[in-house]
């Protein structure tokens, strides 16, 4: 779930800063541009109060070098040249020069320069050039009007170079950029915290709902941070996982006290029949089938009260060489097998994992008894033992008619048995005892085809403890 979460807030949080960053950084060089575009009318508006007051005119006559105001006019203009690169100059309505520096300067027939001209002899100021970027290699164009007498007779115009204010502008939004960094961080950080807060109790949650799906009722949520709904879903989790295992409880303790119960009944009731059996010929047909069903509704009695045991023990882990358990749970079973004429073989490596010895050699002896049982005479049951990763499997394999799709699913339910198998001796419970005796030692029990026919039965056990 984080890792579908935290993308999202990234997103949203980069969007956010990109939004408030992209306007700032607009800004930023619509300032720095407005700076430079307000100096430049400043020395545009001195420059034209100087050329106010020359007075010669352009004719073909020479110029009066004598004049004072445009010799001063012609010396802040040099002096400005040479001090900042700006080209500017005092143009006359005609483009002629009054006075501009450098000498080679003058006004274009085209282009920025030109437009800027035109619009200052109709007495407007520039105010408002094009926006220069930082990685456009133009000029900015300022214009004034020399205005006497109410009329414009003479423009003075600025070219300067904006490398200075593209270099400004640049680092400006630098500056934005490292702290637009610096707050995606900053941002990324209180994301994981906050995910992190939120999420953990999930997790708990999630943790918590697995082991008591695997068996281990006893696993509650520890209510800690987080935020206030999920507290209140911790507890209410953990009392309704007190409420199932109540009745769980209650469940067990109806099971093993009714089975225990029926025992001593059943057992005068046997013991009545086989008295009444005394009296009757030897080969009476009623009598056998009343002894049978009796000894079959005893060993009924006897698996529900282990399936209620097995259901409430815990288990006894400790490391285990279940390859060595394996292997004696093959002899052991191997002259009945024997007698049935089925051949019992066993591949079991020494093999360590984390298991109760009792518990798993009372599944071994289950699976092993249901493989020689329905394996016919002449097949063959093996059992191998094998190590992958973090766990350890036992694997009983035999040669016998299998079961279908529909029949695999249920294999293990209560007292299922499959419809072909009803005239073999069980009670339908050694399967769920032998699942209920694994889930509580964290191992498992699983079934699957045996080709080319047969079943296949896996016992997993974890190889580490709980830490």
């Amino acid at each position: 779930m984080r890792s579908r979460l935290l993308p999202l807030l990234i997103v949203l949080m980069a969007a956010l800063l990109l939004a408030l960053g992209l306007p700032l950084a607009l800004s930023l060089a619509a300032a720095q541009q407005q700076k430079v575009v307000v100096d430049r009318i400043d020395d545009t508006a001195r420059f034209a109060a100087l050329a106010q007051f020359v007075t010669d005119a352009p004719s073909g006559s020479r110029r009066t070098s004598t004049d004072e105001r445009l010799a001063a006019l012609r010396s802040e203009l040099g002096s400005y040249y040479g001090v900042y690169g700006i080209r500017s100059g005092v143009f006359y309505r005609n483009g002629s020069a009054m006075a501009n520096a450098p000498d080679d300067w003058f006004v274009p027939r085209t282009g920025e320069v030109r437009n800027a001209f035109e619009e200052a002899l109709l007495s407007r100021r520039s105010h408002d050039p094009r926006q220069v970027w930082p990685w456009q290699r133009s000029r900015l164009v300022v214009a004034s009007p020399v205005i006497r007498d109410g009329d414009v007779v003479a423009v003075v115009v600025t070219d300067s170079p904006t490398g200075q204010m593209r270099s400004r502008i640049l680092r400006g939004w630098l500056v934005i950029g490292a702290g637009e960094i610096a707050a995606m961080l900053l941002a990324v950080g209180a994301a994981l915290r906050l995910t992190g807060w939120v999420l953990r109790p999930v997790r708990v949650l999630d943790a918590t709902t697995h082991d008591i799906a695997t068996g281990r009722l006893k696993s509650r949520v520890a209510v800690g941070g987080g935020p206030p709904e999920l507290r209140r879903l911790a507890r209410s989790f953990n009392e309704m996982a007190d409420n199932v295992e109540d009745v769980l409880e209650q469940q067990r303790a109806f099971v093993a006290d009714a089975s225990h119960q029926l025992r001593n009944p059943l057992a005068a009731l046997l013991l009545r029949i086989e008295l009444l059996a005394l009296e009757l010929p030897e080969d009476n047909e009623e009598i056998a089938s009343v002894r049978t069903e009796g000894k079959r509704l005893a060993q009924v009695l006897d698996d529900l009260l282990d399936l209620a045991l097995a259901e409430h023990a815990e288990a006894d882990l400790r490391l285990t060489d279940i390859g060595a358990l394996a292997e004696e749970r093959v002899a052991a079973w191997s002259p009945a097998a024997e007698a049935v004429g089925v051949r019992l073989t066993g591949d079991c490596p020494p093999t360590t994992a984390w298991a109760d010895p009792i518990t798993l050699s009372s599944a071994l002896d289950a699976v092993i008894d249901n493989a020689v049982k329905f394996s016919p005479e002449g097949g063959t049951v093996e059992v191998t033992v094998a190590a992958d990763g973090d766990s350890s499997t036992v694997v009983v394999t035999d040669t016998g008619p299998g079961l279908t799709d529909e029949e695999l699913a249920r294999v293990g339910d209560r007292f299922w048995r499959s419809g072909r198998h009803q005239n073999i001796k069980g009670s339908g419970l050694g399967l769920s005892i032998v699942r209920a005796l694994l889930m509580a030692g964290g191992g498992s029990i699983d079934y699957a085809h045996h080709e080319p026919r047969g079943l296949r039965v896996t016992v997993t056990v974890p190889r580490h403890g709980e830490s």
